[in-house]
């Protein structure tokens, strides 16, 4: 779990959805296909940050989980319920992407809390999440892009608000970030059917 700053909201190519606007899932898709390397023989990685023990912190296990049940079969998955990634083992996780992939591209996927006005909400943007910073953690930054949703407001007390933080809602973001990169997957299917690149490769245990 990381903290919103700011300066990401306004940061050039970031865009920021909310789980219940028209249209949510086609303007996130949009962007990240967008920003996906062109490259058929580059692999597609993401690392869903967080953990089942704390409802705020959920999101990323519950995105990477259904990715898994939506069988994105060009898409790499690591973070699930089953096997999450949290602060154990992110270090660990990040170095055996580095060993089975060549040359990755990252998208991590982390919740975050932010303003009261943003709650509900879906960002992605350029450069990698910083997960811990919400609980005072220093853990490695996380991918080439990546996505967060805001779960809470940030401000004090972040662990207990975390603890306290709906699963409604939490769920809401989680449905429209899975089905925002399954229509991205589905889309890049088309473009690249003739290839044989891709893995059918999804998840990986630790």
């Amino acid at each position: 779990m990381n903290l919103k700053s700011p300066f990401f909201e306004k940061t050039q190519h970031s865009t920021r959805v909310f789980h219940d606007e028209e249209s949510a899932i086609k303007k996130l898709s949009t962007q990240l296909l967008s920003l996906l390397p062109a490259q058929k023989d580059r692999p597609i990685v993401f690392v869903c940050i967080g953990t089942d023990r704390s409802t705020g912190d959920s999101l990323g296990p519950l995105v990477g989980t259904k990715l898994n049940e939506k069988k994105v079969s060009s898409f790499h998955i690591f973070g699930t319920l089953e096997e999450p990634v949290h602060a154990v083992n992110l270090k660990e996780t990040l170095k055996h992407i580095q060993k089975l992939f060549p040359n990755p591209f990252i998208i991590g996927i982390d919740a975050c809390l932010g303003r009261m006005k943003s709650v509900g909400s879906a960002s992605l943007g350029i450069g990698p999440v910083k997960p811990g910073a919400g609980v005072n953690k220093e853990l490695p930054p996380v991918g080439d892009i990546h996505i967060t949703g805001v779960v809470n407001v940030s401000g004090f007390m972040e662990f207990f608000v975390l603890q306290n933080t709906r699963l409604h809602l939490v769920m809401c973001i989680a449905d429209l970030i899975a089905k925002s990169i399954e229509t991205v997957h589905n889309e890049r299917e088309k473009e690249f059917n003739n290839s044989s690149v891709y893995q059918p490769v999804r998840h990986y245990k630790q």
